[in-house]
């Protein structure tokens, strides 16, 4: 079967609660979802068609720059939301 994906979506979600985990910042789902929305926008996109795509992204995620790229931005990312989150202290 063929799809079409961003592979830097899953690389995201699967590092942003570790990096997120020891700063004092909002952790609701909305903020976030806000916070990987902000690093994918400066991550440069890896779309994989094939299983064999999706392999080949896995490898690439063992690079050293690559982790190191996609920490930066969710800290970036982490930064601006926890001062700026847009919502309201009830919907905690």
């Amino acid at each position: 079967m063929f799809y079409l994906k961003n592979y830097m979506e899953e690389a995201v979600s699967s590092k942003i609660d570790a990096v997120i985990s020891p700063m004092n910042i909002c952790k609701c789902e909305k903020c976030k979802m806000d916070m990987m929305a902000i690093a994918l926008n400066h991550l440069p996109p890896r779309y994989i068609v094939t299983e064999r795509g999706g392999l080949y992204s896995k490898l690439k995620e063992l690079e050293f720059q690559f982790e190191v790229d996609v920490q930066t931005e969710i800290v970036k990312a982490a930064l601006i939301v926890g001062n700026n989150n847009r919502h309201q202290d009830n919907e905690l």
